[in-house]
């Protein structure tokens, strides 16, 4: 069992409920509330991250990209733990139960709901599979900004509520900013090893500087939304509650400028953490 937890990589399931969490503390604020819906929604994104993983476990493998040399935690396939047969079949069980989830939100929210499972799925293969894995020409980024925030937040809202509004899409925007923040850390650190297996994210392409800016503005700006929103709606001071996290964010900030190699191994595992506290006070600001 302990090898497929580690395949799993569980630290990374604050990304897949972050966003559900928000949107679904948007459509409470709006006076709707379906408590099953969010069990579902919060089990159908675990399964697809869960299974993003497996595929990005076993891809990455396959492409050389993991390996004896990597500076990230152990990966079950490239260490001999779990046979890449197995790990495909792994992978393919796990979006199959996603998509008995989405069976039930299928029929709450109908064909959008089909569409975004259908193509998170899709994407999570996708990103390091395929004959053009995405995260190996730079667009990593980007699919994790659509899916885990312009995606993820609108479609939750959706299911809760029906209808979409403009203030879920800049929430999505926010959680976007804070998950792809996640990814470039990963990608400064194998920024060296990425280069002799042919990965070309956008830390190779621009280098460690560019990522480093882009790491910081992606966890400063998303502050931006509450104070605008305590500004717009007259004073709310509970959306001011995001601003407690604001010590993490420079602390993070100082740690991506100031560390290298293994140890930024660290700095993501509490990037991960600060986006999950972060949509806690974010999600308790709009409550209240």
């Amino acid at each position: 069992m302990n090898k497929w937890i580690l395949a799993a990589r569980l630290k990374t399931l604050p990304a897949a409920a972050s966003p559900v969490i928000l949107g679904t503390a948007l459509s409470y604020h709006d006076g709707v509330f379906h408590p099953f819906i969010l069990l579902m929604t919060l089990l159908a994104a675990a399964l697809i991250q869960i299974g993003a993983n497996f595929a990005n476990d076993v891809y990455d493998y396959q492409k050389g990209t993991d390996r004896d040399d990597r500076l990230g935690p152990k990966r079950a396939t490239q260490s001999g733990l779990i046979t890449p047969e197995k790990m495909k079949s792994a992978m393919w069980l796990i979006f199959s139960l996603a998509i008995c989830m989405g069976f039930y939100l299928a029929s709450i929210g109908g064909w959008p709901i089909v569409l975004i499972g259908l193509s998170s799925i899709a994407a999570g293969i996708a990103y390091t599979g395929g004959p053009y894995p995405l995260g190996y020409h730079g667009w990593g980024d980007m699919f994790v900004f659509i899916f885990f925030g312009l995606i993820a937040v609108p479609g939750t809202y959706y299911l809760q509520t029906g209808t979409v509004t403009p203030l879920s899409f800049w929430m999505g925007a926010v959680m976007g900013l804070l998950s792809t923040a996640i990814l470039v850390v990963n990608n400064l650190r194998d920024a060296h090893t990425d280069v002799i297996s042919g990965k070309k994210t956008l830390a190779v392409r621009f280098g460690e500087t560019f990522s480093k800016i882009q790491y910081a503005l992606f966890i400063v700006i998303p502050f931006s939304l509450p104070i605008y929103l305590y500004w717009k709606l007259e004073n709310e001071l509970s959306l001011l509650l995001t601003l407690f996290s604001l010590p993490i964010a420079t602390h993070l900030i100082f740690q991506i400028f100031t560390t290298a190699g293994m140890e930024l191994n660290f700095v993501l595992i509490r990037t991960a953490r600060f986006l999950f506290i972060f949509t806690l006070l974010f999600s308790a600001g709009i409550i209240l």
